[in-house]
């Protein structure tokens, strides 16, 4: 009761009156204290709990109330100081927070912007065709592509090993300071001494389509070595191929010869045995008509002998 007279004394007085009001009317209705004091169940309970009780109760809804205010005021501040698209962008990230049943808010809608145009539509060497275009999409890849200077080009040599060199023509700043034409156009180079100009066939993809063009490009000797890196590795790989054929053709000589050689030696056996053979039979003929010669000597001795005894029985 102490306190419900402190809350409207504080009215009278006028110190936060709308701080207090709200929170006289947040007690009546928690129903904490009614808003007139019920004798029965006040006689029940002895003063000091009661006391006790009540203020423990407003400390509690007192510190909730100003907490609750508080937080509305932070969020009210944080609000207005939000433009237009950053508070629509909250609320409906709030909103979908609550109501959104676990749908991601993140979702980002693809923006298109100049500079994907350009990427979409330029094109190094532009054609009839593409100046009769006059979409808006067109009209600013011309404007751009009109602010060129295209005498010289700019080159990208990062991937010069693999045979990959990009080419482009030079902006406003790269003439003025010289890029390209006194200096090395390597985009990474920019060495002044020893330059020379290279007229380099092109040879690109765009659009779907393989397409070539006569352009010029300064370099240093370091740099054209490494314009000309890929057909010098292709000469070399062309010499090796050229040495390792001589070897498989020198290879295949030497197996030749040593083919004929083994057939040369292998005949040469055969008429070797032939010979011996040969001499081997006429050896048997020799010895055959030896003994041929002896066998018919002893028979025409026999033959005198049996007449000379023939003779001797019969004088």
């Amino acid at each position: 009761m102490e306190v419900i007279r402190t809350i409207k004394e504080s009215l009278s007085n006028g110190s936060n009156f709308a701080l207090i009001r709200r929170i006289l009317q947040l007690l009546q209705d928690e129903e904490v204290w009614p808003s007139q004091p019920d004798s029965r169940n006040s006689a029940k309970l002895p003063l000091g709990f009661l006391g006790l009780k009540t203020m423990a109760s407003f400390r509690s809804l007192k510190s909730a109330i100003f907490d609750r205010e508080e937080k509305k005021q932070q969020y009210q501040a944080h609000i207005r100081g939000l433009n237009a698209y950053d508070r629509h962008k909250k609320f409906l990230n709030d909103y979908v927070g609550f109501y959104g049943k676990e749908k991601s808010t993140d979702v980002k809608l693809p923006i298109k912007t100049d500079h994907d145009t350009l990427r979409e539509g330029y094109r190094f060497i532009r054609s009839e065709e593409d100046d009769m275009n006059h979409s808006w999409e067109q009209k600013l890849v011309k404007r751009y592509y009109d602010k060129l200077f295209k005498e010289y080009c700019i080159a990208d040599m990062s991937q010069y090993k693999c045979g990959k060199i990009g080419l482009r023509w030079r902006t406003e700043k790269e003439v003025i300071s010289g890029k390209g034409q006194f200096i090395c156009g390597n985009k990474h180079c920019n060495e002044k001494d020893g330059l020379a100009s290279y007229e380099v066939n092109f040879s690109y993809f765009e659009d779907g389509e393989n397409k070539q063009a006569l352009v010029k490009l300064v370099t240093c000797e370091r740099c054209a070595e490494k314009l000309h890196y890929k057909k010098r590795k292709e000469k070399e790989k062309e010499k090796e191929k050229e040495k390792e054929k001589e070897k498989e053709k020198e290879k295949e000589f030497d197996r030749k010869q040593k083919k004929d050689y083994k057939r040369k030696r292998d005949q040469s056996k055969d008429k070797d045995d032939t010979d011996e053979e040969r001499e081997r039979s006429r050896e048997k003929r020799k010895g055959k008509r030896a003994s041929s010669s002896a066998i018919n000597h002893e028979s025409d001795d026999d033959d005198e002998d049996f007449d000379k005894y023939l003779e001797g029985m019969f004088p």
